[in-house]
């Protein structure tokens, strides 16, 4: 018996990925619908990737400007750095694209570059034709998310769409939204652009997940190194027009002031792209709740929810993985088995500090373990403890480890400093394979910057046990 599955938003990661689980089972017969252009996915086009290109360029700057050994700061070709960006993204959007027609080739897949409604239960519209399903997978990733803010609709503002296309800026700008994106693309006006810039910070410090020593150090280094003013535990009441600008009122410890500048940003976040889904002709409610952890849909068993969609955590290797266990439980419900819910091991990386600095999170945080009423140990290490982050004048940040005060298990580290994000590969192995902290190798090469790493690992090893 054939089992017919619907994937709304192939072009995408997690779309991708439950297409590519399901395109080799014999008794699966697959229909994918995308209506991008161009097609590629939110990773591919606006989001990880042209980031991490524009950085780049930027990273360089900083380096060059941040160390007294050098003279002279070079500036940022932004039409260079833009036209590299399309290019590069124009290239990564293509494979993806091409992976997609090639499954289209077989005679259990066809293609449909266009856009998809639901009219009833895992019954959707294709163009001028209607398809029923015995699963939809609904992978339409997510949009901008733009605050409801009073005078918003009377001003012009630029979002991460908008910074990754441009190539002049103005002088000044007041930010909105300090989370993955803010913090990423902040450095980026700063430095490359040469803005000044006022960031709002709702809390008292950045970095919601981390254990507060690294939202401190985050805020120094954007202060001190990157000359931004960050307004923390500050919120937004309104704005308005100012001459060619804008003019944004602020609550700041109780009082109002205005922040005037150039243009305004928001950095606002993302949300599930579900508008023009028509959710409302079936039995799906999408509030909280909505896709349990199996990605398959609480008011629907034949409708599964996967990457930034159901909203779960909108981080691209996490949309893929849940395109794999969806896939893997729509073959599971057809057989009359039991799902499998999706689980994971934090594992996050900020490009923070142009990717100087950046934050990687794996496994749980101090605050976390705490949180369980569990026996810990919990070692923390500056850059500035090891030479070799000196001898690249690179020094800045810190690292932080947490192992069971008993077995040694390690649970977590967060670090922020320079090649943190590296370091994550090795601690994602480490933690996800519950190594006991003492039998972990302390012995990197001389002088390298996982050193850092290795003092970690012996200062945690003589407090087990204790």
């Amino acid at each position: 018996m054939t089992t017919h599955v619907v994937v709304v938003g192939a072009y995408g990661s997690a779309g991708v990925a439950v297409a590519s689980e399901l395109v080799d089972e014999p008794d699966v017969e697959l229909t994918l619908v995308d209506d991008g252009d161009p097609g590629g996915g939110l990773c591919i086009l606006r989001g990880c990737m042209p980031s991490k290109e524009v950085l780049s360029a930027t990273a360089h700057r900083f380096q060059v400007r941040d160390d007294p050994r050098l003279e002279g700061t070079p500036e940022v070709d932004l039409q260079s750095v833009v036209d590299r960006k399309d290019d590069h993204v124009e290239s990564f959007a293509s494979h993806r694209r091409a992976t997609v027609h090639e499954m289209a080739e077989r005679e259990n897949v066809t293609f449909h570059h266009d856009t998809a409604r639901f009219v009833d239960d895992h019954v959707v519209a294709v163009g001028d034709r209607e398809i029923a399903a015995d699963y939809v997978v609904v992978a339409t990733g997510s949009d901008l998310n733009v605050p409801d803010l009073p005078g918003l609709e009377d001003v012009d503002y630029s979002t991460s769409d908008d910074v990754l296309d441009a190539t002049e800026f103005p002088d000044s700008g007041v930010v909105m939204g300090f989370g993955y994106v803010g913090v990423e693309l902040v450095p980026y006006l700063s430095e490359a652009a040469g803005m000044d810039l006022t960031v709002v910070e709702h809390d008292q410090r950045p970095l919601d997940e981390a254990d507060d020593a690294f939202g401190d150090e985050l805020l120094d280094i954007y202060r001190e190194r990157f000359d931004v003013e960050v307004l923390t535990q500050t919120d937004e009441r309104r704005v308005e027009p100012a001459g060619d600008g804008v003019r944004l009122h602020v609550e700041e410890d109780g009082e109002e002031r205005a922040v005037e500048a150039d243009e305004l940003f928001l950095f606002t976040g993302r949300r599930p792209a579900l508008d023009g889904l028509g959710l409302d002709a079936t039995a799906l409610d999408p509030g909280p709740g909505w896709v349990r952890d199996t990605m398959q849909a609480r008011d629907d068993p034949r409708t599964f929810v996967v990457g930034d969609a159901n909203g779960h955590e909108p981080i691209l290797h996490v949309a893929k993985e849940q395109g794999f266990q969806a896939a893997a439980n729509v073959l599971a419900h057809a057989r009359g088995d039991d799902l499998e819910p999706y689980e994971n091991t934090r594992h996050h990386v900020m490009f923070s500090g142009t990717g100087v600095y950046p934050f990687a999170h794996v496994g749980l945080s101090e605050s976390a373990v705490e949180a369980e009423d569990r026996d810990y140990v919990a070692v923390t290490r500056r850059a500035t403890d090891d030479g070799v982050f000196k001898t690249k004048h690179a020094a800045e940040g810190l690292a932080k480890l947490v192992v069971d005060a008993d077995d040694g298990t390690v649970l977590g580290y967060q670090g922020l400093h320079y090649h943190a994000d590296v370091m994550a590969k090795t601690m994602q192995v480490v933690v996800e394979g519950e190594m006991d902290v003492r039998d972990v190798p302390d012995r990197a090469f001389h002088p390298t910057t996982p050193e850092i790493l290795d003092g970690l690992f012996r200062e945690a090893s003589g407090r087990v046990g204790e």
